[in-house]
């Protein structure tokens, strides 16, 4: 398996995160450097913030002070917020009722995105735009420290914009946070000889999830926008967001728990 720290990468901008599973040890982190990286893209999955049917309150009093904490610091963030069990639980009420499209599918999904992403930005009411962002491709961050995104348009999902947000921002990697500590190489709920992996190729990455987006899809990282990433040279990082002090050891460029993909 190829490893990241057999390339040459200068890191100018910190971006995306992500998380999947369990046991807690640290891996290196391939990202540290002495170079000033002043701005994060966060991509934060849906069941972070909506876990079940409740919303996780202790979540996001714990991120909004990290976050804000960063910012006095002097990091800039854009977090794009990822729609989740909400977007699932529309999506399986509106099957029950009619036949739905493709499209009716994903715009569910999108508006479920909005929705978390107003609840972000309304939490960040402080530090945040105003706007939400929703095209990836025109982000501008101007004066502001902190910029709330969302889903775009059908076919694309927030790991897509997430992407493609880190492109624009000349970005070097994108962090996913989700709910688990690596990616495995197969189901660790339904496999208990799953084994979990540090370190990846994109080739080893996309072989596992697959070529195929569908809407409310439930992997580590969705195989369009990684694609997207593969083609873009973006490395993704994914980790759990429920352990915050583990996050910030990613913002400080120290050994954190999670799966480098390159």
């Amino acid at each position: 398996m190829g490893r990241w720290v057999d390339h040459q990468l200068v890191i100018e901008n910190r971006v995306i995160l992500g998380f999947f599973a369990s046991t807690y040890l640290d891996t290196p982190n391939p990202f540290s450097s002495n170079v000033l990286m002043p701005t994060y893209v966060l991509s934060v999955g849906g069941s972070m913030i909506v876990p079940g049917t409740d919303i996780d309150t202790k979540f996001l009093k714990g991120f909004r002070t990290l976050i804000e904490k960063r910012i006095i610091q002097g990091d800039k963030f854009v977090i794009i917020a990822g729609g989740g069990g909400t977007s699932r639980g529309y999506q399986r009420a509106a099957e029950k009722v009619t036949t739905l499209t493709r499209d009716d599918v994903d715009w569910l999904g999108i508006h479920a995105t909005r929705l978390n992403a107003h609840l972000l930005r309304t939490i960040f009411r402080d530090v945040a735009r105003p706007t939400i962002q929703k095209n990836p491709n025109t982000i501008h961050l101007g004066k502001h420290k902190l910029v709330i995104a969302a889903g775009w348009k059908p076919g694309r999902s927030t790991d897509d914009g997430a992407v493609r947000i880190a492109k624009q921002l000349n970005a070097k990697m994108v962090i996913n946070v989700s709910n688990i500590d690596y990616v495995y190489d197969k189901d660790p709920r339904t496999h208990k000889d799953a084994v979990k992996i540090k370190e990846m190729r994109w080739e080893e990455f996309r072989k596992l999830v697959g070529s195929t987006w569908d809407p409310g899809m439930n992997v580590p990282f969705d195989p369009v926008a990684s694609k997207l990433a593969h083609a873009s040279r973006i490395p993704v990082v994914i980790a759990n967001g429920g352990k915050l002090k583990n996050l910030e050891k990613i913002f400080d460029g120290k050994p954190f728990v999670g799966t480098t993909i390159n």
